[in-house]
């Protein structure tokens, strides 16, 4: 079985393909990027793939693949489009079975980042390939690669209230890539991800604090000022206004899952909150 991971050198991608060359044995990996180079040190096969070249372009990588992992584009001026062209090409190719890294309740989930992972399932379904759906919730990084900046501020901030999250670290999302990467009985099955603990933004500031020893309120913002704050630090007005519908709508539980879905599948707890804070910090 010849599997196939796109965004290879991104962080999700390199955590995933990390982990699949310990569970496939001699099974072929391939690694798909925009430019193999940055892919060379993974010591595998690497293709060229980009996610906005047309289907017709992309189908000569996919080459011999058996199951290919589509990881979500990043680029959220048209993931849609992009989305469809791997998929189109997936089919064109012969891939027996996709794997897509959506979000968290993406069938009904009323918020905007939603939107683009709801259409792209609806491609897959359509396309008549073999999926294997896995929705992620939210990512511990999203916050702790940020958690610097809050210290030096002197606050973390948010106008997500008391809105419970459940969220993973990427390295988790990555190994239950890996796991039903190299097992075609999850073909077929779509799979809600989330970690084990339940959160929010003041508990994580607590915990801060508590490692730390500094003290770090959460200070909750009114949306408009929130985007604002977001502007200023550089991000364009329009994923600002994502991240700010994240927060808003995660009150009405769109970003909590208790399902253990995700352990299951690990066979472990997920990483806690308080030992990603320590490797965030420390």
């Amino acid at each position: 079985m010849t599997i196939a991971i796109t965004g290879a050198n991104g962080q999700l991608g390199r955590a995933a393909i990390d982990i699949l060359k310990t569970r496939t044995g001699s099974a072929p990996v391939i690694a798909l990027a925009r430019d193999t180079a940055k892919v060379a040190d993974l010591g595998l096969e690497a293709r060229a793939f980009d996610y906005t070249h047309p289907a017709e372009a992309l189908e000569t990588a996919l080459s011999g693949v058996d199951t290919l992992v589509l990881i979500s584009s990043s680029d959220f001026n048209d993931r849609v489009g992009q989305h469809r062209n791997v998929i189109a090409a997936a089919a064109a190719a012969g891939v027996g079975r996709l794997i897509y890294t959506s979000m968290l309740k993406a069938d009904v989930s009323p918020l905007l980042i939603a939107e683009d992972h709801r259409e792209t399932e609806a491609l897959i379904a359509a396309s008549g390939l073999r999926a294997t759906v896995l929705r992620n919730g939210w990512y511990t990084e999203n916050w702790t690669r940020t958690l610097g900046t809050a210290l030096e501020a002197g606050a973390l901030i948010g106008s997500a209230g008391a809105a419970p999250f459940t969220p993973a670290v990427r390295r988790d999302y990555a190994e239950a890539i890996a796991i039903v990467a190299a097992d075609a009985a999850h073909a077929g099955a779509t799979y809600e991800l989330a970690g084990d603990e339940t959160i929010t933004l003041a508990e994580l500031a607590a915990e801060v604090a508590r490692q730390t020893g500094k003290p770090l309120p959460y200070n909750d913002l009114p949306p408009e000022v929130y985007h604002g704050v977001l502007e200023s630090f550089g991000l364009p007005a329009g994923f600002a206004a994502l991240l700010v519908d994240v927060d808003l709508k995660a009150a009405d539980g769109w970003l909590k899952e208790t399902s253990g879905t995700l352990s299951a599948l690990l066979g472990r707890r997920t990483e806690s909150m308080a030992s990603a804070v320590a490797a965030a910090v420390g």
